[in-house]
């Protein structure tokens, strides 16, 4: 996983370039008002602060679609490039107008970075690590916050202090991000794998994963092109196929899961009547039949689902080297296969056939293709989860549906096989050959054509689960924003100046412009250890808990900040009483709201639209952004520091409550897993109920199954 993280480092860096420019804009701003006589124009001031969040939000309007397209890696590069032309214009400002022009450049750069980091990050990490790698961003950011204000805190202490350099540095650090984008940073496997790149995506699993067994996860990310619209969630008791006699005696073998290989089946029963189920289960009875409260009644369903599936408690694993899940201690190889290391694209199909292929032919070539003499794997695609595959109706149907297995508390049933639950829908792969071949020869399993791939993206976004995914999305940036908080990273040194906050420093004999700027230096050195926490507890208590435990400490805060704004007191008390408050709101922000409705957003839509839904979140965050940043000066001349931080208290209220019935809990789960579990949130949960036959036999279709 060294690569993985080498590579969420280098792509974090994007986000520290932000966070410099936030830091450096909220100091230069004093200055720059003064040369361009902007006291008596606060709307001209927020637009010089919030021209870069325009740029933001029309270069957003295009980085999804266009990302989708071209690739993760090209538009990261695209943002180092702007950010270095944006550093160069800063640089040289003669006038204002310059200035927005050079701020609007900047805008660009950060929408880019902004935008697509978490979406590369994401789809880069291991699950098992993936929200620790995807708090880089919110680290990386302060750090440049923090490193900027010591920067420009330096600058203040001469006695001219030149703004235009402040800002100018960004060239010289946007020239490294570009080193390592161009040198370093290899395109996203995922976006490899749904242009049928496999060989590239192959070599780069390679790198990022430390091994060369990546077949399994190859499996996954082809599946993942699919959006399953049929998933339902089925329980069975897994094990090895009974003898021929067995079969003739209970007339039943159940279904038959296959692994990619020749004679590496095992046979599926339908969890039986009166057998205790999963909680998994549980849950979609309870809200198929829509009994409890009236809070169970406003819970997503998916939050719902997502969270039985965490208090699922895992097996211990196995004593000695490679112990993981039980499902594999007990029946060994269930899922296994031998890689074949198959170089899935046209060099290598050509080298072995002297020719060269097109496309079509390219996409037809097979991702796993009979055995070959090498060591086994297991297919294993992270966070306790299995890929397997079986026939829809029996072999002779032809069509190939998929199965995320996740072994279930309650260990083995009977004859050692393991209790598991399934989340089945139909294969986005297709079977080469003949319809027995997946049976018989073991799967050849084929990347889908290309003129099979829905070609429409607002055929993809009408799916529910996509829908019901952008509605999680959409209201997280919005609410994250109006919390206030790019007010307060914006105009902190304002905030603090306003507040009195020199008098804490007087014996210094600092201006006040240098001590407001030293303080909220000092308060972005105390995010950093904030969010090393958030860093830890990201994959551990998930991004879920973590939110409804820091929204009520910001809650708090702001409330603090509206009696210190309203209540008679000392000088020395009040700026005391602000600047703490100013500090516990910056330092909880960024363990919780701060990074994890990027987190989300990057998680939760399905491949083929990743990067378009991605946008429409960034769009709706920038427009959120650009609302509060100029609005800010503006409600601070008209309603003061009270009524600002009491609208965005309210406004915390709503994103708690929000939280607490809407955002479900996606740690650890492969991103392909967690799409599925809004495919079935978003179409309802109703159990089925068994059908029987006349002679009270089940229905093989209907048997245990919950949709």
């Amino acid at each position: 996983m060294r690569g993985a993280v080498l590579v969420a480092i280098a792509a974090a860096i994007g986000n520290m370039l932000q966070g410099w420019d936030n830091a450096t804009i909220a100091g230069a701003v004093l200055y720059i008002k003064r040369e361009f006589h902007l006291e008596a124009h606060p709307a001209m001031e927020g637009l010089v602060v919030a021209t870069s969040l325009i740029g933001a939000t029309v270069i957003t309007t295009f980085s999804g679609p266009v990302s989708d397209s071209v690739g993760r890696r090209p538009m990261l590069i695209a943002s180092s490039l702007l950010y270095f032309a944006a550093g160069l214009l800063m640089l040289w400002s003669p006038n204002v107008h310059v200035l927005l022009l050079s701020r609007l450049v900047d805008g660009f750069a950060i929408g880019l970075a902004v935008t697509l980091v978490p979406v590369y990050i994401s789809e880069t990490a291991p699950p098992e690590i993936r929200g620790l790698l995807n708090t880089l961003p919110q680290f990386t950011g302060s750090g440049g916050m923090f490193l900027s204000y010591c920067m420009v805190f330096a600058m203040t202490l001469a006695p001219q202090p030149d703004w235009r350099l402040m800002l100018g540095v960004l060239s010289l650090l946007s020239l490294a991000y570009l080193l390592l984008t161009v040198l370093y940073l290899p395109e996203s496997p995922r976006w490899l794998v749904s242009k049928g790149r496999m060989k590239e995506a192959r070599a780069v699993l390679q790198m990022l994963r430390g091994r060369d067994d990546v077949a399994g996860e190859m499996a996954l990310l082809v599946e993942g092109l699919g959006t399953a619209g049929d998933t339902a969630i089925e329980e069975y008791i897994v094990g090895p196929a009974p003898p021929p006699q067995a079969e003739d005696d209970d007339g039943d073998r159940g279904v038959t899961l296959y692994g990619p290989e020749r004679g590496m089946s095992w046979v599926a029963q339908p969890l039986p009547l009166g057998a205790q189920g999963s909680m998994l289960g549980s849950v979609i009875g309870g809200l198929g039949s829509r009994q409890g409260s009236v809070l169970d009644h406003l819970r997503d369903p998916v939050v719902a689902l997502l969270d039985s599936v965490h208090d699922i408690k895992a097996p211990a694993p196995p004593p000695g080297p490679g112990g993981g899940s039980m499902l594999f201690s007990n029946l060994g190889s269930m899922l296994s296969f031998h890689d074949n290391n198959v170089d899935w694209d046209e060099e290598n199909a050509a080298a072995e056939q002297d020719r060269s292929l097109s496309d079509d032919d390219d996409l037809g070539a097979p991702l796993l293709d009979g055995p070959q003499e090498t060591a086994t794997t297991t297919m294993g695609i992270g966070g306790g989860w299995q890929l397997a595959w079986k026939y829809a109706d029996g072999p002779e149907s032809g069509v190939v549906k998929r199965m995320y297995l996740h072994e279930e508390a309650g260990g083995a049933g009977e004859g050692g096989g393991v209790h598991a639950a399934a989340l089945v829908s139909r294969s986005a792969l297709y079977l080469h050959g003949s319809k027995q071949q997946l049976q018989a020869d073991g799967p050849a399993i084929m990347h889908p054509k290309a003129e099979e791939r829905p070609s429409r993206w607002l055929e993809l976004l009408q799916e529910p689960g996509v829908r019901h995914a952008l509605v999680c999305g959409v209201t997280m940036q919005v609410l994250q924003q109006l919390s206030g908080i790019s007010g307060v990273l914006y105009y902190t040194p304002q905030i603090l100046k306003q507040a009195g906050v020199s008098v804490l420093l007087a014996n210094l004999g600092l201006s006040a412009d240098s001590t407001s700027i030293l303080i909220s230096g000092l308060t972005t050195l105390l995010m950093l250890p904030a969010i090393g926490v958030a860093m830890r507890l990201m994959d551990v208590s998930g991004r879920r808990s973590l939110l409804l435990w820091t929204i009520p400490v910001l809650i708090v805060s702001l409330v603090v900040l509206v009696v210190a704004s309203v209540v008679p007191m000392a000088a020395a008390v009040h700026a005391a009483v602000a600047t703490g408050s100013v500090m516990t709101y910056l330092c909880c922000f960024v363990m919780g709201f701060g990074p994890i409705p990027n987190i989300l957003c990057a998680e939760i839509f399905p491949t083929r639209v990743r990067g378009l839904c991605i946008a429409i979140c960034s769009l709706a965050f920038w427009l959120a952004d650009i609302a509060v940043t100029y609005s800010l000066p503006v409600m601070l001349n008209c309603v003061g520091l009270a009524g600002v931080f009491g609208f965005y208290a309210v406004v915390c209220c709503l994103a708690l409550a929000f939280v607490a019935l809407r955002v479900p809990e996606t740690k650890g789960l492969p991103l392909e897993v967690i799409t599925e579990f809004f495919n079935v949130g978003a179409r309802g949960l109703a159990p089925t109920h068994l059908a029987e036959d006349e002679d009270g036999d089940e229905d093989d279709e209907d048997r245990h199954r919950r949709h």
